[in-house]
């Protein structure tokens, strides 16, 4: 048995509240919603809407970095892109943020002290060296904050240390994010996630 926390988020939110309002349930590992084995780093949260899993990027970019690496792995339409669009408005991007599926890249300008964001789309890269000869190298090591779609594509050349989010599609509205860290910087990263979300239980 394991605890799979449900987060249910205010349609209010904004980048300077807390997540609210959550449950936790106990399901048998043989159940329909088997999420991945869990240890003490990993963080797993259903998200029940698009404007859900946006609100947890948020939360996410509120706290990040520059040079932060968010590796996002799932199937097209699992909510990815939403999640980015979070991110986004947490660093205080203000312009529309959509997916870079045909350039490969776009870079959103953060609030004024906050880190650009350096948005990549990998489905069309057939692997590490088509990446690597675009330009992979200045995003992953610049001075912003990078999220990454299909990141499996360039798992080979990675760098050390990231923040890897599985995105699983449950059903037409629920999406599971499993956020497994690696490395001291995204360990604390996502024990304070944590910290957040339980101190939200009134």
């Amino acid at each position: 048995m394991h605890t799979t926390l449900y987060v249910f988020l205010s349609l209010g939110y904004n980048a300077g509240q807390r997540l609210s309002g959550y449950r936790t349930e106990r399901h048998d590992p043989k159940g329909p919603e088997v999420s991945p084995i869990l240890t003490t780093n990993t963080l797993d949260i259903i998200s029940h809407s698009l404007a859900q899993t946006r609100r947890l990027g948020a939360r996410l970019g509120t706290h990040a970095q520059a040079g932060d690496v968010y590796c996002l792995e799932g199937e097209l339409g699992s909510g990815k892109t939403s999640f980015v669009q979070g991110i986004a408005e947490g660093l205080g991007v203000s312009a529309p943020v959509t997916s870079p599926t045909f350039v490969l890249a776009n870079v959103y300008r953060g609030a004024p002290g906050r880190p650009p964001l350096y948005h990549l789309d990998l489905y069309r890269i057939s692997g590490p060296q088509e990446a690597l000869d675009f330009g992979l190298e200045d995003y992953l090591y610049g001075e912003g904050v990078v999220a990454i779609e299909w990141p499996e594509r360039i798992r080979e050349v990675l760098p050390p240390e990231y923040l890897w989010i599985s995105f699983r599609y449950l059903d037409a509205t629920k999406r599971g994010l499993l956020m497994q860290p690696k490395g001291a910087r995204y360990e604390a990263l996502v024990a304070g996630l944590q910290r957040e979300i339980y101190g939200g239980r009134e």
